[in-house]
């Protein structure tokens, strides 16, 4: 697949479901008050109506993308993909498709304590993991739960079932969790994961706040001085290049050890040039930029019966529409659309 701007696009973000048994600060509060709204102009969209996508309606888009538009990888997202209850057996049935090279998830690991080793022997190999704070008041105010020890057994036990890498994600906020980071960079090195610290960016419940909470990477960086001695570029760092969407560096920490710390800047520094992705909604709905609106509803071409020549013209008609770089404010909520 290729979009307007020539991009190759070959990694789907899925949402499975737009559930989660959370309430991220920055995702899904527990109220929309006046103070949560964004922008003038700007409304956030009304949740979808349409039933989520069937299992075998989700495998069927997924083997189609990848053997007739070169889909090379999946990440599983929500919501909470956990929270759908035939998720071990869709995750099992995508990691059978011979074409799709990886099929990985992002979780706010609460289920993982019991999962893990369910969904390693299903085929999962890798995973990110939300951890916004270790303090657990801190925690609690970020994500709406007191919740940190399981999220902590979720991880131990991702760990004990042998899935590698495990990364952990951190959106920061200034004047909420900013001064976790340097803890966090120390846990992330003493249980050998990898940390990657994420700009809040100017969409969903906080858009109208964002500068109030926006920290660049520099300012980041500057806090993590008190235990960050020196930054080593990893490989694909190079001339500022990045891994990924992120630029990801050892950190040889002061007092001795080492970590990979990562920084995902879409705010400061974009890397919009570089973009391989489109979302999926968890009703079909299709997001070829994170920032920007729904340009294509795949619905019709899977429901009630597959159309695969259908499918591949709504997907081409919906990547003509994404822009060279993202909009400054976003149109809709993360648990719709994923991250």
């Amino acid at each position: 697949m290729r979009d307007a701007c020539g991009r190759t696009v070959d990694y789907l973000r899925l949402s499975l479901t737009a559930r989660c048994n959370l309430r991220c600060a920055y995702c899904r509060p527990a109220t929309l008050d006046p103070a949560d709204r964004p922008p003038a102009g700007r409304t956030l969209p009304t949740p979808p109506v349409a039933l989520p996508l069937r299992a075998d309606e989700i495998v069927a888009l997924v083997a189609h993308l990848a053997v007739q538009h070169g889909l090379r990888k999946v990440r599983l997202t929500g919501g909470e993909p956990t929270c759908r209850a035939d998720f071990e057996p869709i995750l099992r049935r995508l990691t059978r498709i011979p074409d799709l090279r990886e099929v990985t998830m992002t979780t706010n690991g609460l289920m993982l304590s019991h999962q893990a080793q369910t969904l390693a022997s299903a085929g999962l190999r890798r995973l990110n993991i939300s951890l916004d704070a270790l303090r657990p008041d801190v925690f609690a105010c970020m994500t709406g739960a007191a919740a940190l020890p399981r999220v902590l057994a979720g991880i131990a036990a991702a760990r004990r079932a042998g899935l590698d890498p495990i990364k952990l994600n951190t959106v920061v906020m200034r004047g909420v969790n900013d001064a976790e980071l340097p803890g966090l960079v120390r846990f992330a090195a003493a249980t050998d994961l990898e940390i990657r610290f994420i700009e809040l960016m100017p969409m969903g419940p906080l858009a109208g706040q964002w500068s109030q909470h926006f920290l660049p990477e520099s300012g980041m960086r500057a806090i993590l001085d008190a235990v960050v001695a020196e930054w080593e570029p990893l490989p694909g760092n190079g001339a500022g290049q990045r891994s990924g969407s992120a630029r990801r560096y050892r950190a040889w920490l002061r007092g001795g050890g080492t970590g990979k710390v990562g920084f995902i800047t879409p705010m400061s520094c974009d890397f919009c040039d570089a973009c391989n992705r489109i979302r999926i909604t968890a009703d079909g709905r299709v997001h070829p930029c994170l920032m920007g609106p729904a340009t294509g509803a795949l619905l019709p071409a899977l429901r009630p019966h597959f159309d695969p020549a259908r499918l591949s013209t709504i997907l081409t008609q919906a990547l003509a529409g994404k822009a060279a770089v993202h909009a400054t404010v976003g149109t809709t909520i993360m648990t719709q659309l994923g991250g």
